[in-house]
C-alpha cells in the first residue's frame, strides 16, 4: 500500500501541459456575432464582452488534474476537517465547494502528498491554455458544439456524472471535463481583461464571490462550454449551480 493510501488520499493524475502561448479570449469585432449565435441562451451581449479582446498570452508550463476532484478524494478532508459530507456517488465530482474550502482542500492535500504549498487552483490563464491549446479553438474538442462530449443541459441528465465519463471531449492535452459536469473554481480574481471595452464592469458586485469560474455545469446551457467564456458564483447555492474544483501545480511539482 502506497503512502498515499494510508493517508487516505489519492495521488493526483496529473497532465503537463507545455510552455507555450494561449490566444486568450475573444476578439472585440466578433463580440456580437458571438452574442448572436448563442441568442436562444438568452445570455446578453455584455456577459460575452467580459472576454474581450483577443490578445496573445504566455503561459509557463504547469500540471493540471486529468479530471476534477471528486467526491471520494474530498471525503477525508471532509472528515479531517469537520466539513459536511457529500452525498454523491464517489466517482463524481464534488460539487456545493466555496472558494475558500477550495483552497483549503489544495493546502491539506499538498501536505499529505508531501508537496506543502505546491498544489493550488489553476489561474484562469492556465485554465484556458488547458482547453484550447495552441490555437483558438471555441470548445475543448474542436470548433462544433455536439450533444454527448460534455454534461450540459442539451445532455438532459439533470444532475453530475462520473468523472471522465466523455472522453471524446478531451482537450488537446487529454484533460477531461473541461467543458459541463462542474463548474470550477480558479485562482483568479474577475478584472476586465486589458483593453477591453470600456462597457466592461470594473467589478461584478452582484456575484457571491469574486474569483472566476470557467467550464460550466451540468445545469448550464452550452455557451458555458466555450473556452473563452468568464463568469462566477452568482448565486448562494454552489451545489445547485454545481460549483467544484480542479487541482493544477507548477511544472516541477512532484
Amino acid at each position: 500500500m502506497g503512502v498515499e493510501r494510508q493517508l487516505g488520499v489519492e495521488a493526483v493524475d496529473w497532465v503537463e501541459v507545455p510552455d507555450g502561448w494561449l490566444l486568450r479570449g475573444t476578439p472585440a469585432e466578433a463580440v456580437e456575432e458571438v452574442a448572436e449565435r448563442y441568442a436562444r441562451t438568452g445570455v446578453p451581449v455584455e456577459w460575452y464582452r467580459k472576454e474581450a479582446p483577443r490578445s496573445r498570452v504566455h503561459v509557463p508550463a504547469f500540471r493540471i488534474a486529468r479530471t476534477q476532484v471528486t467526491v471520494g478524494q474530498w471525503v477525508p478532508f471532509a472528515r479531517a476537517t469537520g466539513r459536511p459530507l457529500p452525498e454523491a456517488p464517489a466517482d463524481h465530482p464534488v460539487t456545493g465547494v466555496t472558494w475558500e474550502a477550495a483552497t483549503a482542500y489544495c493546502r491539506w492535500l499538498g501536505e499529505r502528498l508531501g508537496t506543502p504549498g505546491r498544489i493550488r487552483l489553476p489561474a484562469e490563464d492556465e485554465w484556458e491554455r488547458a482547453a484550447r491549446g495552441d490555437d483558438d479553438r471555441e470548445f475543448p474538442w474542436g470548433d462544433t458544439y455536439r450533444t454527448g462530449l460534455a454534461n450540459l443541459v442539451d445532455l438532459g441528465l439533470g444532475t453530475t456524472a462520473p468523472v471522465g465519463s466523455f472522453p471524446g471531449g478531451a482537450s488537446p492535452y487529454g484533460v477531461l471535463d473541461l467543458a459541463g459536469n462542474a463548474d470550477e473554481w480558479t485562482s483568479t480574481r474577475y478584472a476586465p481583461y486589458p483593453g477591453a471595452p470600456a462597457e466592461v464592469p470594473a467589478t461584478e458586485e452582484w456575484a457571491f464571490d469574486p474569483h472566476i469560474t470557467r467550464g460550466g455545469a451540468f445545469r448550464h446551457d452550452v455557451d458555458l462550454a466555450r473556452c473563452a467564456r468568464r463568469h462566477g458564483a452568482y448565486e448562494r447555492d454552489l451545489a445547485a449551480i454545481g460549483v467544484g474544483l480542479r487541482l493544477a501545480a507548477d511544472a516541477d511539482t512532484p
